[in-house]
């Protein structure tokens, strides 16, 4: 059998002549291309404004920082999420207030509303892995409380809460183009997406060491711009990513065919929303012990994440609570391979292969 990795990124002949096209353009930084990309990604998001940035995290931060985030400020985050969302959150000065998750691994909105204090100005959904977080109950903590809303949507490009993309719903969002994601650039990339105007002009600001000209600079800022060469390579893909979604959505459903009734616990769509399967993550007893099996066959696994993030020492004094569910998802959860780049053969070898292991 050969190799299955967790992901496999596409990489063809229209993609090739885009390169291409852009290196002949002689626009390498914030051209033309860049442009068509941002004007694109913002209607397809269903929002007035695209920034794009060097990383999903620089677009998060950009956000954070474009509405006045300061020292002693507190924002509610899932502790089960990638580590650069809480990240961004310190590096804007601001202190991450970790919440638990909900059964489908997203912000729990009822333990948020414990968490909430005087000092608390906002609250960033993750939608964790494809699936979008319980957005009507965030959107009342938003309403009840007088917070604003950021959406990390590193991992969810094309998902949806009542049929309205994600990343529309806040005062901004923060997407990632990391070679692994639905929607990728062929290497490291984000946007900020917003409706907000002043949001937007701060965000390319800040990604451009806070110019407005060439040659004044009127906040601090950093270089993270965009090239152009990959923004080609984003509006190939973006073109095909609602196909590539669906083919996302399709493995998903063989794999729960072909794993039902096994000792695990399967991701779920809920309700209101559309999972767009960036990870197919799933609850295993004998994890370790089922990874090492499957990569003996050459099928390669991930764990997302192994510490929750409110146990890294990093952010430790901030003295996190403990969250036991979030806890709980890191001793046993395990990613098998999923991409739009799968073939029905490899999905079916790998479930072959879990259930010859519970079997065994």
């Amino acid at each position: 059998m050969s190799p299955i990795p967790l992901s496999r990124i596409p990489v063809d002949d229209e993609i090739k002549r885009a390169v291409l096209a852009a290196i002949d353009s002689r626009h390498y930084i914030l051209g033309p291309e860049c442009r068509a990309f941002e004007a694109e990604l913002a209607g397809y998001v269903g929002v007035r404004h695209a920034v794009l940035t060097s990383s999903g995290t620089a677009a998060l931060w950009m956000g954070f920082r474009a509405l006045g985030v300061k020292a002693g400020d507190e924002i509610l985050v899932p502790a089960h999420t990638a580590f650069p969302t809480v990240e961004a959150i310190c590096a804007a000065d601001a202190t991450p207030v970790f919440v638990d998750v909900d059964p489908w691994y997203t912000l729990d909105p009822v333990d948020a509303a414990t968490k909430i204090t005087p000092r608390t100005v906002g609250i960033v959904p993750v939608h964790l892995y494809g699936q979008p977080a319980d957005l009507a109950g965030v959107r009342d903590l938003v309403s009840r409380f007088g917070l604003w809303m950021v959406e990390d949507c590193c991992q969810a490009h094309g998902a949806a809460w009542d049929g309205r993309r994600v990343g529309s719903f806040g005062r901004a969002a923060a997407f990632s183009f990391y070679p692994s994601k639905n929607l990728t650039v062929m290497g490291d990339g984000g946007a900020l997406v917003t409706d907000d105007e002043e949001i937007a002009a701060r965000g390319r600001r800040f990604r451009d060491h806070g110019r407005t000209s060439k040659d004044l600079h009127v906040e601090l800022g950093f270089n993270l711009r965009f090239n152009e060469i990959q923004a080609a390579v984003g509006r190939v893909l973006l073109g095909r990513l609602d196909a590539m979604n669906e083919r996302r959505r399709a493995l998903a459903g063989r794999y729960a065919e072909r794993l039902a009734g096994l000792p695990i616990v399967l991701p779920a769509e809920r309700q209101r929303a559309r999972h767009v399967y960036h990870l197919y993550v799933v609850r295993a007893p004998r994890r370790a012990e089922l990874a090492r099996v499957l990569g003996e066959r050459g099928i390669q696994t991930g764990v997302h994440y192994p510490v929750p993030t409110h146990r890294q020492p990093a952010v430790e004094r901030f003295a996190p609570p403990p969250l036991p569910e979030t806890e709980r998802l890191a001793d046993e959860i395990l990613t098998l391979p999923l991409s739009a780049g799968h073939t029905d053969t490899e999905i079916d070898e790998v479930a072959g292969a879990v259930r010859a292991f519970f079997r065994a």
